[in-house]
């Protein structure tokens, strides 16, 4: 067999190939032996293997090392807002009225650092989480208390500490909002009025406060916690079970924030809370009647209202408000039943990065 025309032989790029350069069926075998010499690789497997696991383990140790360094850095920001103490001190007691946020104490410096605080530890939990949903809580730790950082609306709004942008405002909320709440707690009505039986005293003042009860916001007003500032009081929990089972089964109880409180407020024939607002407008405070004698009045944002056994009443705190008890002595204390509901108008987002804005100190 030859390639080309008469016989022309055609010369191989490496001289002759099979005899003058001309593949023949005797070159067959020399073909195939030189086809199937193994292809050895650049890089020997082995070693190209140890080199890929050494690398995947530098990276992952140093990913590791990121993310303990980005948790220590939270913790430590987190650990600075406790230590200057105003945020576990900003939302108060039970009482209708509170104690006064440090965001309300007229100080613009420390108004300035509660700010900074309550923005450094939102950008933590960005950091950790996202952002995604945080639009309304950014503006909030960006603009201060009252909407654009001055006051409410009719200058009648003013949280303290915290407002939350483009939520509903009035100073009563519909039963509605919160339903299945409202209907547990005065479901619930017998079983708390019994445990207040159980721990109540003759509160003459004359005599030292008993276990659980907290020294009086003001003369005449008395309150016994279940929950403070987002912590669980035990003692008083387990001597107040009814009160405490019926705290479990809520869905928007603030149980994990500082803004979040419950318990038994009780003021005497006499007393008077003057107006006052609470430290966010992203909680209601829901009032259960316990004993409402005649007399007793709830004054919020210049609307009155009054409290009814058995029933509950929505308030938005951060409205001015004031309380008082007219009756004569006779009458006995008005006591109600407090709890901090969120919003029904704060998303789950925004209720998550709340809860961990304002966590409890540890």
């Amino acid at each position: 067999w030859k390639w080309g025309n008469q016989g022309a032989a055609v010369e191989g790029t490496d001289g002759e190939l099979g005899g003058q350069g001309n593949p023949g069926l005797g070159d067959t075998p020399e073909l195939l032996a030189r086809a199937s010499l193994p292809i050895m690789p650049l890089w020997p497997l082995p070693l190209a293997s140890s080199a890929l696991t050494l690398l995947l383990g530098a990276l992952t140790s140093l990913f590791l090392w990121y993310c303990y360094r980005l948790g220590s850095q939270d913790m430590q920001a987190l650990g600075a807002g406790s230590r200057a103490g105003g945020v576990s001190g900003g939302p108060g007691g039970c009482s209708e009225a509170g104690r006064p946020s440090p965001g309300s104490t007229g100080d613009p410096g420390e108004g300035r650092r509660m700010e900074g605080l309550v923005s450094r530890r939102l950008r933590a939990y960005a950091r950790r989480y996202s952002w995604a949903g945080m639009g309304r809580v950014r503006r909030a730790t960006q603009g201060g208390p009252g909407p654009g950082g001055g006051l409410g609306a009719l200058g009648i709004q003013r949280p303290g500490l915290l407002f939350l942008p483009d939520l509903p405002s009035a100073p009563f909320v519909p039963r509605d909002a919160q339903r299945h709440d409202v209907e547990l707690l005065e479901s619930s009505f017998p079983a708390i009025l019994r445990d207040f039986g159980a721990v109540s005293w003759d509160f003459s003042g004359t005599t030292p406060l008993p276990r659980g009860w907290s020294p009086p916001l003001a003369p005449g007003c008395y309150q016994l916690l279940l929950y403070q500032s987002g912590r669980c009081q035990p003692s008083n929990c387990r001597r107040c079970p009814g009160a405490y089972r019926a705290l479990r089964g809520l869905r928007s109880f603030m149980s994990a924030n500082t803004f979040g409180n419950a318990g038994f407020s009780v003021l005497l024939p006499g007393a008077r809370l003057e107006s006052r607002c609470g430290p966010t407008n992203a909680r209601v405070r829901c009032h259960l009647g316990l004993k409402i004698p005649p007399g007793c009045e709830l004054v919020v944002g210049g609307e009155p209202q009054c409290w009814a056994e058995g029933h509950c009443l929505l308030v938005d705190d951060s409205f001015l408000h004031t309380v008082a008890h007219n009756g004569s002595p006779e009458d006995g204390p008005r006591v109600v039943f407090i709890v901090d509901l969120w919003h029904p108008n704060v998303a789950g987002a925004e209720r998550q990065a709340l809860d961990f804005v304002f966590a409890p100190d540890l």
